[in-house]
């Protein structure tokens, strides 16, 4: 029985491998970025291939600081960028079908604008806690389905599949087709009170069924390695959550009331509302919190989508900085910003506007 546990964050710039003791103190971490793309404005793309690549580099890294073989790892748990839209081949290797579409990207604002027309948008709500935009997951994959040459076949036939972040990487690492019920309620295919995949969302987004992964509560044994790295077979996967939903987790906040609020590539405020799911009035995403056993935890969320992507914005676009270390002191350097605000809506207005549309200003 191995005597340590890993933790793969897989985030929307970088992925990061930890190892922990039976104390849960951290024996070595790794971080490892990798490259966004662009290909028009409001669009932000992944390689998969790429994003597979620092989930290796990673967890070696972390395994060789904490001096840990991969034989002595007893579990492994996963955390991910959630909506973030994957199709892959259901060969070993699995094969991507084009570049993941991000939860940053803004391709299908006119979808969700011709959904609301057709006054669906309280429905939608009703049934997912979530709002029509392109954030969501839904109709990024409607969009693929649409737009790749082929690709609704395969999918229809059952030869491709759908997954969030979490759900590729299980994929590779254990050949299962699982996620968790977290990353499954950001999809807007979930019914947030039955916590299954609803048909009449399916319908709506024209999604065929068999694309899709199934649903687990947040900790169970999803499958066991097969062919990951230098790991024996047979170490269990035992946690998948969203990172979000991670962060309230981690930081205790296990009682109805209790909150945090995280910043990473954007900040999410999430309020933990108890085993009852609560539709906001001020137009919070109403959330899957986790789900352990019989009953699932919800939760309220606001989401800024930008916060330290716009600090990686001044390093890569603007250039006027050389790492990302730097803000602070550049901020304290001055006494005042003289008026000059800057809002960096870099990828359209969260919670409470959901403005797909809304732009970075100065």
């Amino acid at each position: 029985m191995g005597k340590y546990i890993l933790a793969i964050d897989q985030g929307t710039t970088g992925t990061t491998a930890m190892v922990f003791d039976t104390a849960l103190q951290s024996k070595g971490k790794a971080t490892i970025e990798f490259p966004q793309y662009f290909p028009v404005p409001g669009q932000v793309e992944h390689d998969l291939a790429e994003i597979w690549n620092t989930v290796g580099l990673a967890v070696n890294q972390a395994l060789a600081e904490g001096g840990v073989r991969p034989t002595e790892i007893a579990a492994i748990g996963i955390t991910n960028q959630r909506e973030t839209t994957c199709l892959w081949h259901r060969d070993r290797a699995g094969t991507p079908v084009g570049r993941a579409i991000v939860w940053q990207d803004r391709r299908t604002a006119a979808d969700c604008e011709k959904l609301k027309q057709r006054k669906l948008a309280p429905w939608v709500h009703k049934k997912t806690g979530l709002f029509l935009d392109p954030y969501f997951s839904a109709t990024k994959i409607a969009w693929m389905l649409r737009n790749l040459s082929g690709v609704r076949r395969l999918a229809e036939s059952g030869k491709i599949a759908f997954g969030t972040i979490d759900s590729y990487l299980l994929y590779r690492i254990t050949g299962k087709h699982r996620t968790d019920v977290t990353n499954a309620s950001r999809t807007l295919l979930m019914n947030i009170k039955s916590c299954e995949w609803d048909k009449d969302l399916l319908k709506l987004f024209k999604v065929p069924e068999a694309l899709l992964p199934e649903i687990f509560p947040s900790s169970v044994e999803y499958g066991t390695t097969r062919g990951f790295l230098n790991f024996p077979d047979g170490v269990p996967v035992t946690g998948l959550i969203g990172d979000q939903q991670a962060a309230l987790f981690g930081q205790a906040c296990f009682s109805r009331g209790s909150s945090k609020c995280t910043y990473g590539t954007g900040a999410f405020a999430m309020l933990n509302t108890g085993p009852k799911p609560i539709f906001s009035k001020n137009k919070m995403v109403t959330t899957v919190a986790w789900k352990l056993g019989g009953k699932p935890q919800y939760a309220l969320e606001g989401s800024a989508f930008i916060a330290g992507a716009g600090v990686q914005w001044l390093r890569d676009g603007l250039g006027i900085l050389e790492s990302s270390s730097q803000v602070e002191e550049l901020a304290l350097s001055v006494d005042s910003s003289g008026g000059v605000l800057f809002v960096p809506a870099l990828a359209g207005l969260g919670a409470p506007h959901w403005i797909p549309s809304g732009t970075g200003m100065i």
